[in-house]
């Protein structure tokens, strides 16, 4: 029953959002010259030949029109702060379950896109985002707090404070990320605003299921820099890590990458920012096409999160250069988990017995010497102890620092459970330049997804 209120709050109010943004939807509350985010910004972005904003084709697409709306007009009846952190935290969790309950299928399916779509809950999210940022309160809020609210919910939203696992050594732990849809600008027409990510549809598929006597819990995570600083991932899976009950007995970081292929990832680089989150945020572009040293460079080495320094922490501001995996890979590449998966259209993986390949990937790239800008590629061996990193074999980019966080963080709180990144193959695979989805497109989600959670429960098996 809880699942289902859950998902019925997102159609009792009726309303949209218009194309300027969030303002129309609750008139004399929201301030419309408020100006939006970087990824607010895109709620207006139309596909050409289309002139409705995609972002309300995904929102209406899952029946999630009412959801807004309905948080506005509680926002604009809060006379306290406390009681609208409250009202954005209650909402936020119903909008994960909303989202988890129609990926399950858990329930009415409403609107007419797949059940499997994962990007309704990044656009819903973002739209109510929005809407807080311009929201005209009845007391005094201050801009530090305002963000507060937002990061509140956005967190909510995610799954970060719905992890319920059960106590007991008769069960298994398992948590699970996937990410937001990415590269979201640009492409044929600027129609990568169709982009989704298969590991967040994993994610929502996950969350909250069982496979034998392994519990499994699932969240997502931003693709932009400013908030793994602030320790998105490591509040989420840290308090799962420590002695206790309820500790965690793996955890794996998933997002996607290109091809017909999963790699598993070895190797993770504290070195980060070459490329743009969603907010067009880079910490560490290259200059002159050289790329900057991470030495006396902070922007260039992921930044640890103190709190989270762990009893096993040597030196809690230098953190290593390198992580590495403990998942169990030769067992994962011979369970054959694509052999009940579907072959999507267009799969070009030359097995055709199976879906998708799964590869054990060790290479990497150092700065042999941390002081010079020339780069090495190795594969097969460690890399050298005095090297410094510049990408892992999952790039340098935030799926590498999801893995990175996640593995330093098992480190730091000395276990050796299974830890590590899964890359999954690319979904962005159209019939069309400009329709907002297809079945072409849905087959690639279904096939990675299914395929993903073969994977991990072969993670859940072996833990």
């Amino acid at each position: 029953m809880r699942l289902l209120r859950a998902f019925a709050v997102l159609s009792l109010a009726v309303g949209s959002v218009g194309v300027a943004g969030p303002a129309r939807a609750t008139a004399g509350c929201l301030d419309p010259g408020v100006p939006l985010s970087v990824e607010e910004g895109r709620l207006s972005f139309t596909l050409p030949q289309n002139d409705r904003p995609f972002a309300r084709q995904m929102i209406e697409g899952a029946g999630f029109q009412g959801f807004t709306p309905a948080l506005v007009r509680r926002l604009c009846a809060a006379r306290s702060p406390e009681s609208a952190e409250r009202i954005l935290s209650r909402d936020g969790e119903k909008l994960w379950q909303a989202a988890v309950d129609r990926a399950q299928r858990r329930g009415p399916v409403l609107g007419n896109l797949p059940y499997s779509d994962d990007r309704p809950l990044y656009w819903t999210r973002i739209e109510a985002m929005a809407a807080i940022r311009q929201w005209l309160p009845r007391f005094p809020l201050l801009a530090g707090e305002r963000l507060e609210l937002i990061e509140k919910f956005d967190r909510t939203s995610r799954g970060m404070f719905d992890i319920k696992l059960p106590a007991g050594a008769s069960v298994k732990r398992v948590i699970v990320s996937g990410f937001d849809p990415y590269t979201l600008d640009g492409g044929v027409g600027g129609n990568n605003i169709r982009h989704g990510n298969p590991s967040g549809a994993t994610a929502l598929s996950l969350d909250g299921t069982r496979h034998g006597n392994a519990f499994i819990e699932a969240y997502t995570l931003p693709v932009s820099y400013p908030e793994f600083r602030r320790g998105y991932l490591e509040d989420t899976v840290g308090p799962f890590l420590r002695p206790g009950p309820r500790q965690v007995d793996a955890s794996i970081t998933v997002s996607q990458a290109g091809g017909a292929v999963f790699n598993l990832e070895q190797h993770n680089a504290r070195y980060h920012g070459v490329s743009a989150g969603n907010d067009n945020f880079r910490p560490c572009a290259a200059v002159g096409g050289v790329p900057q040293l991470a030495v006396n460079n902070p922007e260039c080495n992921i930044t640890v999160v103190d709190r989270w320094g762990g009893p096993a922490t040597p030196d809690l501001r230098n953190p290593p250069q390198w992580t590495a995996a403990t998942l169990p890979v030769e067992r994962m590449i011979a369970a054959n988990t694509g052999a009940d998966v579907p072959r999507p259209p267009g799969d070009t993986w030359p097995d055709e017995s199976v879906a998708f390949g799964v590869a054990w990937r060790t290479s990497y790239t150092e700065f042999p010497d941390c002081a010079a800008p020339d780069r090495v590629t190795r594969d097969g061996v460690p890399p050298a102890p005095q090297s410094c990193s510049y990408s892992g074999g999952g790039g340098n980019y935030l799926s590498n620092e999801s893995a990175y966080r996640n593995t330093l963080l098992r480190d730091r709180m000395g276990l050796t459970i299974p830890a590590g990144h899964i890359h999954t193959p690319d979904m962005q695979h159209f019939e069309t330049d400009y329709e907002p989805s297809d079945a072409t497109f849905d087959a690639w989600r279904l096939a990675i997804a299914q395929q993903t959670r073969n994977l991990v429960h072969v993670v859940a098996d072996e833990a």
